[in-house]
């Protein structure tokens, strides 16, 4: 986890100064064991299929990533953005084949056939009516859980 003292001065003074929501106290909730779920990534990487449209800066919008899907571009627009890991291995930021072991372990009961990426660099409440859109469609299409790959 990067901190304040590990950033240049001036990005640490915005991030000081950025007002973040509050969301109190959230309370854990049970719910089936994770080998009876499926599961679903969802990354906040800019991730999308190659020939999809790139996020715009600032996107509040997502992009739906097929289960089958290797051919991966990152539109994050940030400079301090770390590619270096992602193009070695996919899976640092969109653990696929990771999710796959485990249900052939058994750990999960399945793998999503669609996974979700949004661009991080946006604000939270811009972000609400796409992710209140994204959990509609991630319980009609039956997932139990998600894999977040915050980035």
């Amino acid at each position: 986890m990067a901190r304040l003292s590990d950033l240049p001065e001036a990005m640490a003074r915005r991030m000081a100064e950025r007002d973040f929501p509050d969301y109190g106290p959230t309370p854990a909730t049970g719910g089936p064991p994770l080998a009876r779920q499926r599961i679903a990534i969802v990354s906040t990487a800019g991730l999308a299929s190659r020939g999809d449209r790139p996020f715009a800066r600032l996107a509040s919008d997502y992009r739906t990533i097929p289960g089958d899907e290797r051919d991966l571009v990152i539109s994050h627009v940030s400079s301090n953005f770390d590619r270096t890991g992602f193009q070695e291995d996919v899976n640092v930021m969109f653990p696929l084949d990771r999710l796959r072991e485990l249900a052939a372990e058994g750990a999960i009961s399945g793998v999503a056939e669609r996974h979700y990426s949004f661009m991080g660099a946006t604000a939270v409440e811009a972000l609400l009516p796409a992710a209140r859109d994204l959990a509609s469609q991630l319980k009609a299409d039956g997932v139990g859980g998600v894999l977040l790959a915050p980035v």
